[in-house]
């Protein structure tokens, strides 16, 4: 066997709660573990990056990862931290999503090994769809009483908390069941041992090992890992624009990359433990450094270079590292313009543009035109000419007098103009 599973999680601070046994259980043969995904989009998130580190560290251990895609339990709706039910989905999309989350596991974990732990993807539709409903309350729910149900965290927040005028609807509250059902499929037809997941999910796990104890008369097991908080008390996983995905078309490379930079230090020395396969001792030196020269932000380079070549690729990442400097850089105009458009409009998001005709470009761009008169950046031809004297205006980062006409040689990748008035304020000429 290989490296010990618990003591891994536990070093790295991803050990919430392991039921007794658990670490004989590992020690004594390769064991399958599994955890579940939803599926309701065709991309995972970052949020879903600690149960996927999970797996791709029990497998490093010497142990069969299983990822389960809840294509069944995704058409009903986890109650566990939820405040309302979730839309249901139709199968073909559940495919579709399927195939999409397997390919992004497969960055993390090796689906293709001859190895007898190469890891495993399930869909619990395929065991669920054909259960009658009959079938299922006489041959699982007559096991499970509802005052057991009742007493779960998950049941008991969801009934006595802010939205509870909406009560539970009876799908949702079967939901342990439908999961708990899952554990105990897995237990007879791979030998799945062990349920993972995050915190919120102890109610639901253990649904299993009692069904697995009381159907199955045999012994199942769960680890649960913290869910991950970031030390300013917003939630982790989330930015401006919402969730911050695996998926390349949803959030680039590059915000993906600035996500895990713009970490506190706090942060960063948290999550380095918790989204990379760096050793004790290499995480060890790279705090230390930091902590030498806490001002380069070594650390969160190093964290956010990992994941995003994990995630993504190294040449994603060296073009999120290189768009990142390209503003401090000595050679602008030569490194903006190795940056692809979706890159380039990513590092300048949300900085004013304005758009101006090619036969108006064309006819010759003046300074005071560019800043005033056909762009509105500043309020007036005069204000423009004051910055133009205080000497305050650059194009592409390379200062200019009044006498400057903007031409094609300007243009990064063939239509944009970067002006500059002061350090703080910067706009972009788009030619269309």
């Amino acid at each position: 066997m290989g490296k010990n599973f618990v003591e891994e999680l536990k070093w790295r601070g991803m050990l919430h709660d392991s039921m007794p046994g658990v670490e004989e259980h590992l020690s004594e043969a390769m064991r399958s573990a599994y955890v579940g995904f939803d599926p309701t989009a065709d991309s995972l998130h970052i949020g879903n990056l600690v149960p996927i580190m999970l797996l791709a560290h029990y497998q490093r251990c010497g142990h069969q990862p299983v990822a389960l895609v809840g294509g069944a339990t995704g058409m009903i709706g986890d109650p566990s931290g939820k405040s309302s039910e979730r839309n249901l989905l139709d199968e073909a999309t559940l495919r579709h999503n399927q195939e999409a989350i397997k390919a992004q596991l497969a960055h993390f974990l090796d689906f293709e090994s001859d190895a007898p732990n190469a890891a495993k993807l399930v869909n619990n539709y395929d065991w669920m769809k054909e259960f009658s409903f009959l079938e299922f309350i006489r041959d699982v729910g007559k096991h499970i009483t509802v005052n057991y149900m009742m007493a779960k965290d998950s049941v008991k927040n969801r009934i006595s908390g802010e939205s509870s005028s909406d009560g539970m609807s009876f799908t949702e509250f079967t939901y342990q069941l439908v999961q708990g059902y899952d554990f105990l499929h897995l237990y007879r037809t791979d030998n799945c041992t062990i349920q993972m997941g995050g915190s919120d999910q102890w109610g639901n796990i253990t649904t299993g090992t009692e069904l697995i104890r009381r159907i199955g008369n045999g012994k199942g097991f769960a680890i649960t890992c913290p869910l991950i908080t970031k030390s300013d008390g917003s939630k982790f996983g989330k930015s401006e624009g919402g969730n911050v995905w695996l998926d390349a078309k949803r959030t680039s490379p590059y915000k993906f990359y600035q996500y895990w930079l713009n970490s506190s230090d706090e942060d960063a020395e948290k999550y380095i433990k918790i989204f990379t396969f760096l050793e004790q001792d290499d995480i060890a030196s790279i705090v230390e450094t930091h902590k030498e020269a806490p001002h380069l932000r070594g650390l969160q380079k190093r964290l956010a270079q990992e994941i995003t070549t994990m995630v993504h690729s190294e040449e994603d990442f060296k073009n999120a590292e290189k768009a990142s400097n390209v503003l401090f850089s000595k050679t602008f105009k030569t490194d903006i313009a190795t940056i692809d458009e979706k890159t380039f409009l990513d590092v300048f998001e949300g900085v004013p543009q304005a758009e101006i005709t090619k036969a108006d470009f064309d006819a010759g761009l003046d300074m005071i035109a560019a800043l005033a008169a056909k762009t509105e950046f500043l309020s007036s031809n005069g204000e423009a000419r004051r910055a133009l004297k205080e000497n305050s205006v650059s194009v592409n980062k390379e200062k200019v007098k009044e006498d400057y006409i903007i031409s094609s040689d300007d243009l990064i990748n063939g239509k944009y103009v970067i002006l500059n008035k002061g350090k703080r304020n910067t706009y972009i000429i788009k030619v269309v």
